[in-house]
């Protein structure tokens, strides 16, 4: 089934994987355009602190898949990927059902949370990629495929949980009957399980092994390192080579720190856009004066489309940076990063006839900014990896740390985004992620990559611009 192009490209094999990589995205993103109004009707009445639960409730996807991440795949050594893929697409199902049927913010949470312990797909899909590209010219073409569905995901999940949750508030007939009245964000849920399902069952069918050792067809010697070592205790840096463990530790923090900033705006973008103009605050005011004023609707449309934007996004990648260059073309985007949250809060002081287009425009410029980081990061991470048998291990130590961030920093966006509520800062959150994309895009300067050389191990101490 593995039947790769005429330049060996493996395109069947990694739209498979792709399906199965749009189980995490429409699991994580789904519930996010309700999130804050779920977090109100559980509340009831006292609602003041419904923007710093619905951090925490973004949150705890991201703690407990950073507590299991490197357990997945050290799993994924040990017993395959596919066998490991499969366990998180039917974790991820389980997670669903939890979350639909909750009735109140503890059961919501625990569905949250068994989404992020139950779902191992981030670091084995990675490692999928890796195994299935041999060819170095092939990996910015294969490291935009993942990217590419999980824009789809998160396409896929805001529409659906937008358009979905609460079906009686937006047409009183059909909240007649009990259960859609008792569980008003079933609806969405129900529908991301079953595209999940279709997506496991089509990966049990067609997609093959990619671990060495457990695959129909054996590696080529000449694609491993001499007898490697693979056991539980072999050691994921080389220590005699302390440079490769310094660029090791950047890459792994630099994913750390693209992954706070990307939640934080995946977070905030809903609240933005459902919060009303602050009429308290005189315009303009460096400040802040709100939001967008959207309803519920609008906003899993905006979400929705902001995915399709990011697919469009992604088939330009490859085309760029083989015109650029990987090491330039991080270094351009997480520059300018920054300047996509310190701008956003700004958008109310446009008027009505033109802050759409700024939105639009902003949604375009901020998905360049994200798609083209990821994967170049990925890439380097795969090159500097001194085992290829530790890949999983490795992927899974990267989506481990990278959770643990997107963990801490919703908590704190939200907590934030509280404050300024309050006290009519509205942009302060946003500014707290232009800090982290700052730091990031400072960060990126100190990497030391060769982006000429077929192996980042034989290089990683060596600069070139």
């Amino acid at each position: 089934m593995n039947t790769p192009t005429h330049d060996g490209f493996p395109t069947t094999q990694l739209f498979l994987l792709g399906l199965c990589r749009i189980a995490e995205p429409v699991a994580l993103t789904s519930p996010l355009p309700y999130a804050y109004d779920m977090m109100e009707f559980f509340m009831g009445p006292d609602r003041a602190n419904a923007a710093f639960f619905a951090g925490i409730f973004v949150a705890i996807f991201s703690l407990t898949e950073s507590l299991t991440g490197f357990w997945w795949g050290s799993l994924s050594d040990r017993i395959g990927r596919k066998p490991v893929l499969l366990l998180g697409c039917a974790g991820t199902m389980l997670s669903l059902f939890v979350l639909g049927f909750s009735t109140n913010i503890g059961i919501a949470l625990l569905g949250r949370a068994l989404g992020g312990a139950l779902n191992g797909n981030v670091g084995v899909v990675q490692t999928m990629v890796g195994e299935m590209v041999t060819q170095p010219d092939h990996e910015p073409r294969a490291y935009a495929v993942m990217p590419f569905f999980f824009s789809i995901g998160c396409t896929i999940g805001p529409a659906l949980g937008g358009l979905l949750a609460q079906p009686s508030d937006k047409s009183p007939g059909v909240g007649g009957t009990s259960v859609i009245t008792r569980f008003p964000f079933l609806l969405p849920n129900i529908a991301c399980a079953g595209m999940v399902l279709a997506t496991m069952v089509l990966a049990y069918l067609a997609l093959d092994e990619t671990h060495p050792r457990f695959r129909k067809k054996p590696v080529e010697r000449d694609n491993l390192i001499p007898q490697p070592d693979d056991s539980e205790h072999a050691p994921l840096l080389q220590s005699n080579n302390p440079s490769a463990g310094s660029l090791g530790g950047m890459l792994v923090g630099a994913v750390c720190l693209l992954s706070a900033h990307t939640v934080t705006y995946i977070q905030l973008l809903p609240i933005f856009l459902r919060t009303p103009p602050d009429r308290r605050v005189t315009q303009p005011n460096i400040h802040g004066v709100g939001g967008l004023g959207m309803s519920l609707s609008e906003v899993g449309v905006v979400m929705g489309v902001n995915g399709l934007i990011g697919l469009g996004v992604q088939m330009v990648f490859p085309v760029f940076t083989d015109w650029v260059g990987i090491k330039r073309t991080l270094l351009v985007m997480t520059t300018l990063h920054p300047l996509a949250y310190f701008g956003l809060p700004y958008l109310p002081w446009l008027p009505p006839t033109t802050w759409r287009v700024a939105l639009w425009t902003w949604l375009t410029v901020r998905n360049v900014f994200s798609t083209f980081t990821y994967p170049i990061l990925l890439i380097l991470i795969k090159r500097w990896t001194p085992n290829p048998l530790l890949l999983g291990r490795v992927n899974g130590l990267v989506a481990s740390a990278g959770a643990a961030c997107r963990t801490f920093f919703p908590a704190l966006a939200g907590l934030l985004q509280t404050i300024g509520e309050t006290h009519q800062i509205s942009a302060l959150a946003w500014w707290g992620s232009g800090l982290v994309a700052l730091l990031a895009a400072v960060q990126s300067w100190f990497l030391q990559v060769d982006e000429h050389s077929d192996d980042g191990r034989e290089s990683s101490g060596t600069s070139h611009s």
